[in-house]
């Protein structure tokens, strides 16, 4: 009978143990909103750009044990899981993302630890080569961890389920991780302040030019973490410089000119709507042979909001070529034709100027397949950005510009357009903004609503949306 009160006893008390473990606190305690929209994301490359003391790196070191263990909560869960967590040099390993995982990581889960230096005895202060712990699924799981200073040659020929980049690593360890992952379905992860400016991480994840489904990312600020003060929170901002609030507190990639468009947010990115045929306003085109050819379908309500509702953004293409897809989206909007019966766009003047090796200019190669092209367009820069911004962001309302998030180009142009010198823009990645300039120049606001339709003329026009909606 002493036995088994002695055995209840010690069941209570490591149920007890577990219950107040950093791992059973972490998702129990205050809520970090922004750490809970991580984890729940099943994307298979996921970045988080955060402050310092943002949270960021404790949500991926949480993460790793989750998936180690086999008990994460949102995600499918396997044994003998094989992972890297990834820092830029031993020492910060030894001092941040090792530290991290040592404090999630139950003791009684430990099967073997591997040192390069240092004592098994007291992990924590040597530098750790690998951790095997037991995974709930009656396997082992290994944690290895990695240091960028190592170099590219000693990330090749593994095979893994995840990796875990603790901040920013050179572009070709990231890329030799992405070929560890790739036989076993597995995924990537990051937690990094950006701190190294527009590097291959800003058009790689945050602009995500290659527009892969599968490229997630966050933002962290201070304001984000609940456990900080918001006292201390306010004293340190004031004591910092614009330039370092930017990636020290709010995790943004910053330039040394700025952004053209930094009042581009969240709010002027919505989902697709059906929009009236008869808010339908203008198509506005960029040319482009080698570079890319932007083109997008904007409307406007009678409240003066205007919806890029369409693109199409395409490189080394004929004009043959663009003008059959910009006919078959105005076909998919039933986007209405000019009195020739052609379809009829907005364009720079450029387009009217023939060059030494063709004896057609680029408005008349796009009339010859059927679009009618206008070139008397307002294409004053200074003007045109202005135009823009008040749209963006109106003084005391909210914005009148609205981008459909099937706009990828468009969405991404806005993140990445930058001054340069003199009042210039950068001229790199601008197809989309300059299009959007030429629509907004000359745009007039509509005064007066059209008559009301009969039930008979709306329910007709249901009918068309709902065939639409079947045939795509």
């Amino acid at each position: 009978m002493k036995e088994i009160l002695q055995r209840i006893n010690q069941i209570e008390q490591e149920q007890k143990r577990r219950k107040n473990s950093p791992l059973a606190r972490y998702n129990k305690g205050k809520i970090h909103a922004k750490q809970m929209e991580f984890h729940r994301c099943l994307k298979r490359n996921r970045w988080v750009f955060g402050g310092n003391r943002s949270g960021k790196t404790e949500c991926g070191a949480v993460e790793t044990v989750w998936l180690a263990r086999g008990i994460h909560p949102f995600r499918a869960n396997r044994p003998n899981i094989e992972c890297w967590v990834v820092s830029l040099s031993q020492q910060v390993q030894r001092d941040v993302a090792q530290q991290k995982v040592l404090y999630y990581l139950d003791k009684s889960w430990i099967k073997q630890i591997v040192m390069n230096s240092g004592s098994r005895s007291s992990p924590e202060y040597g530098v750790i080569d690998s951790i095997v712990i037991a995974n709930v699924f009656g396997g082992t799981s290994r944690i290895t961890f990695k240091s960028c200073e190592a170099g590219r040659d000693k990330f090749q020929g593994a095979s893994l389920d995840f990796v875990w980049f603790d901040e920013e690593p050179p572009q070709d360890i990231y890329e030799e991780c992405r070929m560890r992952v790739l036989d076993r379905r597995g995924h990537i992860f990051a937690t990094m302040t950006p701190l190294k400016g527009l590097s291959w991480v800003y058009d790689e994840i945050y602009l995500n030019r290659n527009n892969s489904s599968e490229v997630w990312y966050e933002f962290m600020e201070w304001a984000d973490n609940p456990y900080l003060s918001a006292a201390e929170v306010q004293s340190l901002t004031d004591s910092m410089s614009a330039d370092m609030l930017e990636s020290r507190r709010y995790g943004r990639f910053t330039a040394c000119n700025g952004l053209v468009y930094p009042e581009f947010c969240e709010a002027n990115v919505i989902r697709p709507f059906d929009v009236p045929t008869d808010w339908y306003d203008a198509i506005s085109v960029d040319p482009g042979l080698n570079n890319p050819l932007s083109c997008h379908w904007y409307a406007q309500d009678y409240d003066g909001n205007v919806y890029v509702i369409a693109e199409h953004y395409e490189a080394q293409r004929d004009v043959a070529y663009h003008a059959d897809k910009i006919k078959r989206m105005c076909e998919q909007l039933s986007w209405g034709k000019d009195k020739f019966g052609c379809y009829s766009v907005l364009m720079d003047s450029a387009a009217n100027q023939r060059t030494l090796n063709g004896q057609r200019s680029v408005a008349e190669l796009f009339s010859e397949q059927g679009i009618s092209v206008n070139t008397r367009v307002n294409k004053g820069l200074f003007s045109g950005i202005n135009k823009v911004k008040a749209l963006l962001k109106p003084l005391d309302s909210p914005p009148k510009l609205y981008v459909f998030d099937n706009c990828v180009n468009m969405i991404r142009e806005f993140k990445g357009y930058f001054w340069g010198e003199g009042d210039i823009p950068i001229k790199r990645a601008d197809h989309a903004m300059d299009d959007l300039r030429y629509y907004v120049s000359n745009l007039a606001r509509r005064t007066e609503k059209p008559p009301a339709k009969s039930a008979v003329a709306l329910d007709k026009e249901r009918l068309c949306r709902k065939l639409r909606r079947g045939a795509k």
